[in-house]
């Protein structure tokens, strides 16, 4: 990879990161559970992705980095889950 490349990558990550937190700390709480869904089906494409990643027959970094994205997702499903329900509860009646 040459070094140009690696510097546009940077670039594209760093913006990234702004644009992602610009967006999130724009979101009123009435949105926060639909949009908890919807990042939930994301994670669920991230683990199958992962997945992939992490079940090759020889054993690269590209299989040790699929093993931590498939633990990450799968915690980010899990929590985002239980937060999304806890919050459902707070709206049924008694």
């Amino acid at each position: 990879m040459e070094a140009h490349e690696l510097i546009m990558l940077i670039y594209v990550f760093v913006l990234a990161i702004f644009v992602g937190f610009e967006l999130i700390t724009k979101v009123p709480p009435t949105l926060h559970t639909p949009l908890m869904s919807g990042s939930n089906a994301i994670s669920g494409i991230t683990i199958v992705g992962a997945l992939l990643s992490a079940g090759l027959e020889e054993f690269t970094v590209s299989t040790i980095l699929g093993l931590i994205a498939l633990i990450f997702a799968t915690i980010n499903v899990v929590g985002g889950y239980l937060v999304t329900d806890r919050m459902l509860k707070m709206f049924k009646k008694k």
